[in-house]
């Protein structure tokens, strides 16, 4: 889903590029950061997620401040003031038919976004702000830090250099990294960029916040890696009646991290409406591949080995009818609508890591995932913390994988139980046996470990789930929290190694009599 058309607002002599996505019953204005360019924010995958959601339930209008992206260069000798930059606000709006507007400001957007709102009361529907601040200085960059920032801008800009002050989580995804740097030329050259930092450190709104009056919502990352989350919380104070809410994550950009929490928020704020889930959730084998230097080879060869084994991950899994999600840290995470396919990958990635001069170590479970957005959730941790466990050269599994390719001529054989974060008992493991590239006519042998044991209380809980009862029904007759319910059926799940609740209805009526258990 790509706007059909950028268009232009007239603000004083300045043309602001703007676009305009969605058919909701509301106006939503996207104030944008430090840079932006409307063009390049949908060719990532985040943030055309975002943009998604969005415009799923309002009519959002999205824009490039002056200065950056599409809209009109300004002399950085003379840069506008924050006043300036809030009046493009205005003018857009104006462009696009919007007589009142929600506003979401993100990171250097909220100051813009709050002035805008204690100026144009009658014009601002609600105000929804994340990872906002009101003084520069105090909680973004001291003086020191903010010089230090562009010296680096002036001799690194348009390289991706800057990536690790904002979203320090991505820096060993090479795609992202290629894309940040795409961002960095297209959004600013690097003079406008300095000049850009320089002025939004002169950034101090605090004095406007008690004049703010529309309902307002608070989001920051709590290990937010460039603005303070203490900013927030002090936004939090000043604005009246404005809520906040702090999720896990240490990313600054929106688009980063878990993408889809952050438009919940905003839909249910904006809404009055719990966000109606999709029902994108499927059955999936997920591969983790991570490869580390055994060699002590210097940074430059490690770097180039390293971004060559990603591009040969992405070709190899396409080759095996897989989906590259992305990489969190050191780990590549992919998607495969069967286990066989993802251990036959495993096996060729492990070949071309020994190709390229890398050690590699891989795990693999099954489970249900979100079918967009980026890979979270339980399957997801589990599946990392299986290849953080594996040693070089392991293809490490769940015992579930091995069962469901029963039959795929793959060899297994057991491996050790392992504890892992999210699960109260050790969870059985194998190991995938490459002799012969894991070709079909290789025999398969898997053995069958203890079935595990549930408590009395996970019994009670499957029992209720065989019912056909919701988490809400069942923590209300056990009187238990919701969240307590949820975690059980996540253990039962994990020990019973089933992939949904139905199978575990199932398995609940396969194992109890008429008389009970």
């Amino acid at each position: 889903m790509r706007p059909i058309e950028t268009r232009y607002a007239l603000s004083g002599e300045v043309r602001i590029a703007y676009q305009v996505v969605g058919q909701g019953s509301f106006d939503l204005v996207f104030v944008p950061g430090f840079i932006s360019n409307l063009d390049l924010h949908w060719e990532d995958e985040g943030y055309t997620r975002l943009l998604r959601r969005l415009s799923a339930f309002s009519r959002l209008i999205l824009f490039d401040k002056r200065g950056t992206g599409l809209s009109d260069r300004v002399d950085v000798h003379n840069l506008p003031s924050l006043e300036t930059r809030m009046d493009d606000v205005r003018a857009v709006m104006d462009a696009a038919g919007s007589s009142r507007a929600a506003l979401l400001g993100a990171s250097e957007g909220a100051p813009m976004a709050m002035l805008f709102a204690a100026t144009y009361p009658e014009r601002t529907r609600a105000l929804a702000l994340y990872g906002g601040y009101a003084h520069f200085h105090k909680w973004v960059m001291p003086p020191e830090r903010l010089n230090a920032f562009i010296a680096n801008a002036d001799t690194a800009w348009g390289t991706g250099a800057t990536l690790p002050n904002f979203a320090p989580g991505r820096v060993d995804d090479a795609h992202f990294t290629q894309w940040w740097a795409r961002f960095e030329r297209l959004s600013a050259s690097p003079t406008a960029a300095a000049a850009l930092a320089r002025m939004n450190a002169e950034i101090d709104v605090r004095g406007v916040l008690a004049a703010i009056g529309a309902p307002t919502l608070l989001i920051h990352r709590r290990n937010d890696a460039r603005v303070d989350p203490d900013a927030s919380r002090f936004l939090a104070k000043k604005i009246p009646n404005a809520r906040l809410v702090e999720i896990p994550g240490r990313d600054h950009p929106i688009w980063t991290g878990d993408v889809d929490r952050v438009a919940d928020l905003i839909e249910e704020f904006l809404t009055g409406e719990p966000a109606v889930a999709e029902v994108d959730r499927v059955l999936a084998a997920l591969l983790v591949t991570r490869i580390y230097d055994t060699t002590r080879m210097g940074d430059r060869m490690w770097s180039e080995r390293s971004e060559r084994f990603q591009e040969t991950w992405r070709l190899l899994v396409g080759r095996h009818g897989g989906r590259a999600l992305g990489t969190q840290g050191e780990m590549m995470i992919s998607r495969f609508e069967g286990p066989a396919r993802a251990i036959r990958c495993a096996a060729a990635l492990r070949e071309a890591a020994q190709g390229i001069g890398v050690a590699s170590a891989q795990g693999a479970h099954v489970g249900e995932i979100e079918l967009r957005g980026p890979p979270v959730g339980l399957t997801a941790r589990v599946t990392m913390q299986l290849a953080a466990h594996a040693s070089r050269g392991d293809i490490i599994a769940s015992r579930l994988v091995a069962e469901l390719a029963t039959g795929s001529g793959l060899h297994f054989e057991d491996a050790s139980r392992i504890a892992l974060d999210d699960l109260d008992e050790p969870m059985a493991l194998v190991r995938a046996m490459t002799e012969q590239h894991l070709e079909p006519d290789c025999r398969a042998r898997t053995k069958t470990a203890e079935p595990a044991v549930l408590t009395v209380r996970e019994s009670e809980v499957v029992s209720l789930v065989a019912d056909g009862k919701s988490n809400a029904a069942i923590a209300a007759e056990l009187r238990l929290s919701e969240h307590t319910v949820k975690r059980h059926v996540a253990n039962i799940l994990l020990k019973l190694d089933l992939p949904s609740r139905a199978a575990a209805a199932a398995f609940s009526v396969r194992h109890t009599g008429p008389d009970g258990p």
